[in-house]
């Protein structure tokens, strides 16, 4: 036992000291390295207290995580927990630091334009959900939302467009039939709005 903490020792000591001969550039990205993988760990441990509904745990950890480490996801699950707890702008702030960090991020365009909506903004919605639409042209929920923002203005040939663009990529989501029939009946196209009433109810009973 006395050998092996001996041989411990000299390992422990030979790498300090390997790491203290390095250049200061090399001990730099060295240094980075490290702290990625703790950043990595600590938005794992964040990410499971998130799931399990403990989020002022998963916040604070991801508070210890240094704002110039941060990824977007990290300030996209800050700013989720900041809405979670009814503090919009706060949450808003955060999604806005998430697409600073990447402008590629379309969660983080998908939740500003979802709190938007909410709060009675639709062109400030629509403005964001055009951006996801022009990241992930395939995302049926930006569809979706997109075709409710225009709802609320009114203009009922835009939303039905997206809302038949929504269910053509997921026609599985009985609010996406349910909104395209009301579009229809304001329409007065009952007809067609009795089509989509039709599937939205068969969703529900397959879903009791």
């Amino acid at each position: 036992m006395r050998k092996f903490f001996y041989a411990l020792l000299i390992i422990i000591v030979s790498t300090n000291c390997a790491f203290a001969s390095l250049p200061w550039e090399q001990k730099k990205e060295i240094s980075k390295i490290i702290q990625s993988e703790q950043a990595q760990t600590i938005t794992s441990q964040a990410n499971v207290l998130y799931a399990e509904n403990d989020i002022n745990n998963a916040f604070n950890l991801l508070l210890s995580i240094p704002e110039e480490e941060r990824t977007a996801q990290n300030w996209l699950l800050l700013g989720n927990i900041l809405q979670d707890q009814g503090k919009i702008d706060e949450a808003v702030f955060m999604f806005n630091r998430a697409i600073q960090v990447d402008d590629t991020f379309y969660k983080a365009y998908y939740n500003l334009g979802n709190i938007y909506l909410q709060d009675g903004r639709p062109n400030m919605a629509i403005e964001q959900y055009k951006k996801v639409i022009k990241l992930k042209p395939e995302y049926p929920y930006a569809h979706y939302n997109l075709g409710c923002a225009y709802i609320k203005l009114g203009k009922l040939g835009k939303a039905k467009y997206e809302l038949l663009t929504a269910i053509d990529l997921k026609n599985t989501v009985a609010d996406f039939h349910y909104n395209l029939a009301y579009v229809y009946k304001q329409q007065k196209k009952e007809k067609q709005a009795k089509i989509y009433l039709d599937y939205y109810n068969k969703i529900i009973e397959n879903q009791i």
